[in-house]
C-alpha cells in the first residue's frame, strides 16, 4: 500500500489543479490562435491582399533578380509609365523604345488594367509610345486620359509625345483631364532635329513647340520639355530657350543603350553613334546650372528608377541592359509581375521621382 502512495498523490495533485487549469486554457487559447494567424499573415501575405509572395517565374524574363520591396513588403506601383503603342511617325536614331511591333490592347483591357494598378498603389501615370498621339488620332489616348482621372481619379495624369500630331480640338475635348503634357525637343536648331530624326516634311518642330506651350496655358495643362543630350546637341546653349518657354519641368536624359532596341543584334535602331560619356553629360549640366526647372538623369539613375509597361501590360526589367518582359498583369496581377520589373524604390526616390505631381497643386499662373 505504501509503495502505491507516491504514485496516487500526483494524480491527485493534478485532479485538483484540473479545473484551475481548463479555465485558464480557455482563456488562452483564443489569444494563441490569433498570434498565429497573424504571424502567418506578416510572414507569408502582403499588405494589399494580392496574393502570395512567392509566384511561378515570369514569362520571358528569365532568372530575373526579383524586385520585391524587402522587409518593407512588395514593391509599390506609385508612378508608372505605359507604352501602350510602339508605332511613332518619327526616326529619331537614339530610340530605346522602337516599333517591334503594332500591337495595341482593345481599350476596354487597357482600363482593366489602369485599374488593376490603380487598386495596387497607383498614383501617376505617364503615357508613352512611340508616339501615343499616332492611334485613332489621339481618340484612344485621350479617352484612357478621361478615364483615369474621371473613373480612377488618379492625381496624376500625363503624356510624352513628339507634339506633331496634336491638334487644338484634342485639348478642347480632353485638356481638363490631364496634368502634364510633355513635348521631346532635343535642340532648338531645326538642322539639329532634322539630323537626330524629329524631322516631318514641312512641320518645324521648334515652331510647333512654341504652339503647343500656348495651348497648354490656355487649356491649363502643366508644360514640360524632355530632351536627349547626345553627340549633336551636347555643345548647345539652350538657355534662352527654356526660360522663354518656362516649362515646369526641363527633363535631360544622358542617351541610352538598350539592347535589342538601339544596340545589338535585332534593334532597329544604332544609337552607338549618339553616345557621349558622363563627363560631356556634365559638362552640359554645367552650361545650364542656372536653368531652375532643370531635372538632370544620367544613365545609372534611368535604368532602375522608372516602371515600364509596355504594349501588353508586362513591366520591362532594364537591369541587364536590355527590356526583359514580366507576364502580363492582366494575366497574373500587378503584384506577381512586379516583382520582375527590376525597379528600385530607393534609387527612385532619390532621383526626385516623387513630386508635384497635379496641375491642381502646382498653382501655376495660368
Amino acid at each position: 500500500m505504501w509503495a502505491t502512495a507516491p504514485l496516487a498523490f500526483p494524480w491527485k495533485l493534478l485532479g485538483a489543479l484540473w479545473g484551475p487549469l481548463g479555465s485558464l486554457w480557455g482563456s488562452l487559447a483564443p489569444l494563441l490562435l490569433w498570434l498565429r494567424a497573424a504571424l502567418r499573415l506578416g510572414l507569408g501575405w502582403t499588405h494589399r491582399g494580392q496574393g502570395r509572395r512567392d509566384g511561378p517565374e515570369p514569362q520571358g524574363a528569365g532568372e530575373e533578380e526579383e524586385g520585391g520591396g524587402g522587409p518593407d513588403g512588395p514593391l509599390t506601383p506609385t508612378s508608372v509609365n505605359y507604352h501602350f503603342t510602339r508605332q511613332c511617325n518619327y526616326k529619331c536614331g537614339f530610340c530605346f523604345h522602337t516599333a517591334k511591333t503594332s500591337f495595341v490592347l482593345p481599350l476596354e483591357e487597357a482600363q482593366r488594367g489602369l485599374r488593376l494598378l490603380k487598386e495596387a498603389g497607383m498614383e501617376k501615370v505617364n503615357f508613352s509610345g512611340g508616339e501615343p498621339f499616332l492611334q485613332d488620332r489621339g481618340e484612344y489616348l485621350g479617352r484612357l486620359v478621361r478615364f483615369c482621372k474621371q473613373e480612377l481619379r488618379l492625381p496624376s495624369v500625363s503624356i510624352v509625345s513628339n507634339g506633331s500630331l496634336i491638334r487644338e480640338r484634342w485639348f478642347v475635348k480632353y485638356g481638363q483631364y490631364l496634368d502634364i503634357l510633355a513635348i521631346s525637343c532635343d535642340s532648338f536648331n531645326e538642322d539639329v532635329n532634322v539630323l537626330i530624326g524629329r524631322g516631318q516634311g514641312r512641320l518645324n518642330h521648334v515652331e510647333n513647340l512654341r504652339k503647343l506651350r500656348r495651348w497648354c496655358r490656355e487649356y491649363r495643362v502643366a508644360f514640360k520639355i524632355n530632351s536627349v543630350i547626345n553627340r549633336f546637341n551636347v555643345d548647345e546653349d539652350m538657355r534662352a530657350h527654356i526660360q522663354e518657354l518656362n516649362p515646369v519641368r526641363w527633363k535631360v536624359f544622358q542617351c541610352l543603350l538598350i539592347d535589342g532596341e538601339n544596340a545589338g543584334p535585332g534593334a532597329l535602331r544604332e544609337a552607338e553613334r549618339f553616345v557621349i560619356s558622363k563627363e560631356e553629360f556634365q559638362s552640359f549640366l554645367d552650361r545650364h546650372r542656372g536653368v531652375p526647372c532643370l531635372v538632370p538623369e544620367c544613365n545609372d539613375k534611368m535604368k532602375d528608377s522608372y516602371l515600364i509597361l509596355d504594349e501588353y501590360m508586362r513591366f520591362l526589367n532594364c537591369r541587364e541592359g536590355r527590356k526583359d518582359p514580366s507576364r502580363s498583369i492582366l494575366d497574373v496581377g500587378v503584384e506577381e509581375a512586379i516583382k520582375f520589373s527590376g525597379f528600385d524604390e530607393e534609387t527612385f526616390r532619390k532621383r526626385g521621382g516623387k513630386y508635384v505631381w497635379s496641375k491642381a497643386d502646382l498653382k501655376l499662373d495660368w
